[in-house]
Order: structure tokens, then C-alpha cells, then sequence
């Protein structure tokens, strides 16, 4: 029989994945969309949390559903190179190409560029960027308890901190909504949906899954069904923090526009936002605790990038990989958040379908008996749109026209496939062809099944 799980023990695993999950960089696209998106602030963040929260909670689910040991056992049911391929693409994506560079520019912006002047940007950004990743190699290649302290530590105190902000900007609101801007005018659920892929949450739901579910097991949890449940009520508690963290951000943003007017990321919202209220001294509290939580959180993904990579190529040394991955993201970071922030979006346009519609067939597997059939050409299909997607996003972003052959894709898309021009063209033709490749997969199983039974009854 198994144990039951008391509330507190939900409790501290929720909390366990809320950490896991926020960083200082979940706090700035909350407060872009809060300045962008104006009076229809909270239209946006019903789309922001629906991929921001609401789809790293279902990866957890997926996984302890499925019952696979990792993400590239899971995402190796569509075919073992896929597999291979889309966790490698996956780790280094919240890894050395985005997300720990972002990191240290987020670090920057918030923690250091308020006392940096104007002229000295780029020089200031180079010096700390380097002492940043020196010391993330430095704790990466020699792991110590002192990171896990300081989380544990950093954690409470950037929630107490934001959570008294954020009641600050209630109580004393730094003005009023403004007018959306374009993309926000109309739509504005649909573009708060997109952009909560920037927090790439939903990605690394689908590596983090794995902890969650190890320390449940380790709480006396073994039955597929027992998991499951335990899973969806640790991830309630970690879902309500980050719903009222990310909601009060982005009005936190939303209010700031009549005072500071527009920034290109949200490093500065917060920054001004905590100087108004507190002052110097609430600047440099801000500051002190962003940078250090974003030092954390970008040991931890070196740190798990480097095993993933060396558990694949076990010539090369994890000290190897953690050289390597430190360098790299310390190059990356030199571009500046913006830029960070900007061509990861892309990359985003691809993966994120593809991790969306793998969590469904996972859901779904029972259905289909696992087959191998549906779980590879729905991923065809979503690889047909979420490609042109990316291509189409990046060449927006450099403001270019359209390769020769992209243009009349795009153009066919627009025309035939629903709410393409949503983000969320691939969605139809996935549904149909799991509906069809389904069907035949149950057909093909029942000949199978008889011909087991026949043989069965004549031994």
C-alpha cells in the first residue's frame, strides 16, 4: 500500500518546482506585455498564462504520465534519432544558445546597467558578462552546497521582495493603462500566447518533469496512477505562485508606461519601478537578488547541459562541455537582451509545436497503443508548419523579404490552414492526422491480437 502524501509534502514540492521554474528572467516578459498590451492588459496575460504556466504544467503531467525515464526516451516513441535530436536541440536551446546567456544579460540590465553610464554600456556589459560566466564555470565545475543554500535562499526572498512590489503598485499605482500597440489592438490573447513562449517553461517542463517525479517517488509514490495525481497537486501550488507573480508583473508594466514611457525589455521596467518605490536602496536590494538568482539559474543549466552532452559523447569531459557552453553563452550574451531575446523567437516557433503536440500524444498513447505511426507523422505534420514559421518569424526580424520558395507557403498557409495567422496553424492538420493514423494503428493491431489468440488456444 502506498503512503498518502500529506499537503506539506505537496506543498514543498510545488514550492520545489516553483523554483525550479522562476528565474529573474521570467519577470521581464510579464512586464513587456504589461507595457505593450496597455488597456488590454488582461486579455494578453490570459494568453501569457496559458503557455506560461499552463503549458509547463501539463509537460510535468506528460511525464510522469508516460512513464519514460527522460525526455529523449519519450521523444524517442516518434523515432530513436528524433529523440536524439529534439533533446539536443531542446537542452540547447534553454541552455548556452538562449536561455543561460539571457541569464547574464538579464543580470545586467536590472542589476548592474542603473549605475553604468550611457557611453560605458557595451564595455560594462563585456566586463560583468565575463566575471559572470567565470564564475558559473567555477560552480559548475566544482559543484558546491553553497549554490543549493543560496537558492533555497534566493528564492523566498525575490518572491517576499516582488510580492511587496507588486502590493506597492496596487495600493499606489504608477498610472494609468495606456493605449495597446500593435499587435495588442487586436488579438491581444493570441499575442500574449505566443509570447509566453519567450519563458521557454514548457520546454524545460519536459526536463524538469523527471526531478518532480523522483522526489514523489522517493516520498513513497510508485503507481503510474499515484504520480500522476501527486504531479498535478504539486503543480497547482507551483501554477497559482507563478499565475499571481506573472499577472502582477505584467500590470505592474502596464501602469509604468505613463511615467517611463516604452522599453525594449523589461530589466528597466523593474528596475525604475523599484527605484520609484523605494529608492536607491530598493534598487540596489532588486539588483543584489536578481543577479545572484540569475547566477544560480545559470550554474543549474550549464551544469545539466554538460552531463546531457557528455552522457552522448562520454569522450569529451564534462569539464569539457562546461568550458565550452561557458564561453559560448558569454559570447551570446555580448549581443545584449534584446537581441537575445529577439532571435530566440524563432527557434521558439519551432520547438514549442513540437513539444506541445508530443505532450498530447502522450496523453493520448492509450488510444493508439503507442504507435509509432502516430506519434511520426504528427510530428511530420508539425514540422511542416512550425519550420515555415520559424523562417518566416526570423526573416521578419532581420526585414527581409521572403526566401522565393517561402512566400507562396506562407501565402497557402494564410489561405488554408485555421488560425494560422494565430500561431496556431498547426493545430488542425495534427488533430486530423492523429484521428486518421489512430484508426489505422487500432486496425492494424487487431489482426495482430488474433493471431496471438489463435496460437495461444492451440498450445
Amino acid at each position: 500500500m502506498e503512503n498518502k502524501l500529506s499537503f506539506s509534502k505537496y506543498f514543498i514540492i510545488g514550492v520545489m518546482l516553483f523554483a525550479l521554474f522562476f528565474g529573474a528572467g521570467n519577470l521581464i516578459f510579464p512586464a513587456t506585455l504589461g507595457q505593450n498590451s496597455g488597456s488590454n492588459l488582461w486579455f494578453a496575460v490570459g494568453g501569457f498564462l496559458l503557455t506560461g504556466i499552463g503549458l509547463p504544467f501539463l509537460g510535468i503531467l506528460a511525464m510522469g504520465y508516460s512513464g519514460s525515464k527522460n525526455l529523449q526516451e519519450l521523444a524517442g516513441r516518434v523515432h530513436p534519432v528524433y529523440g536524439l535530436i529534439f533533446t539536443s536541440v531542446l537542452y540547447l536551446t534553454i541552455g548556452p544558445l538562449f536561455a543561460a546567456p539571457r541569464t547574464g544579460a538579464v543580470a545586467y540590465d536590472i542589476g548592474i546597467a542603473p549605475f553604468v553610464s550611457e557611453g560605458f554600456g557595451q564595455v560594462g556589459l563585456f566586463v560583468f558578462t565575463l566575471l559572470f560566466f567565470t564564475v558559473t564555470v567555477w560552480f559548475s565545475l566544482y559543484p558546491a552546497k553553497l549554490v543549493d543554500r543560496v537558492g533555497k535562499i534566493l528564492s523566498p526572498a525575490i518572491i517576499v521582495l516582488i510580492f511587496i512590489l507588486l502590493i506597492m503598485v496596487i495600493l499606489k499605482p504608477m498610472g494609468s493603462l495606456g493605449t495597446p500597440l500593435e499587435g495588442y489592438s487586436s488579438g491581444a490573447f493570441m499575442k500574449g500566447f505566443t509570447e509566453g513562449y519567450n519563458t521557454m517553461d514548457a520546454l524545460a517542463s519536459l526536463v524538469f518533469g523527471i526531478i518532480v517525479i523522483n522526489a514523489i517517488r522517493a516520498m513513497g509514490i510508485t503507481s503510474s496512477r499515484g504520480i500522476l495525481a501527486a504531479s498535478a497537486k504539486s503543480g497547482m501550488v507551483a501554477t497559482v505562485f507563478l499565475a499571481i507573480i506573472y499577472a502582477g508583473v505584467a500590470y505592474l508594466g502596464a501602469s509604468s508606461t505613463e511615467m517611463f514611457g516604452l522599453f525594449d525589455t523589461g530589466g528597466p521596467i523593474l528596475g525604475n519601478a523599484a527605484s520609484y518605490y523605494f529608492g536607491t536602496l530598493g534598487t540596489i536590494m532588486l539588483s543584489v537578488i536578481i543577479l545572484l538568482a540569475c547566477l544560480t539559474t545559470s550554474i543549474g543549466l550549464i551544469t545539466a547541459c554538460g552531463e546531457y552532452f557528455h552522457t552522448i559523447f562520454p569522450k569529451v569531459s564534462y569539464k569539457g562541455f562546461v568550458l565550452f557552453f561557458s564561453i559560448f553563452s558569454f559570447g551570446i550574451a555580448n549581443f545584449g537582451l534584446a537581441n537575445i531575446i529577439n532571435f530566440s523567437i524563432p527557434i521558439l516557433m519551432l520547438l514549442y509545436p513540437l513539444a506541445i503536440v508530443l505532450m498530447l500524444l502522450t496523453f493520448l498513447s492509450k488510444l493508439f497503443h503507442d504507435s509509432r505511426l502516430v506519434y511520426g507523422a504528427a510530428t511530420v505534420v508539425t514540422l511542416f508548419v512550425s519550420i515555415v514559421d520559424g523562417l518566416k518569424t526570423l526573416c521578419q526580424l532581420l526585414g527581409m523579404e521572403y526566401f522565393s520558395w517561402l512566400a507562396p507557403v506562407v501565402t497557402f498557409y494564410e489561405k488554408s490552414l485555421p488560425f494560422y495567422n494565430e500561431g496556431l496553424g498547426w493545430l488542425v492538420p495534427v488533430l486530423i492526422t492523429i484521428f486518421i493514423t489512430g484508426i489505422v494503428a487500432r486496425f492494424q493491431l487487431i489482426p495482430a491480437v488474433q493471431i496471438k489468440n489463435r496460437t495461444e488456444n492451440s498450445l
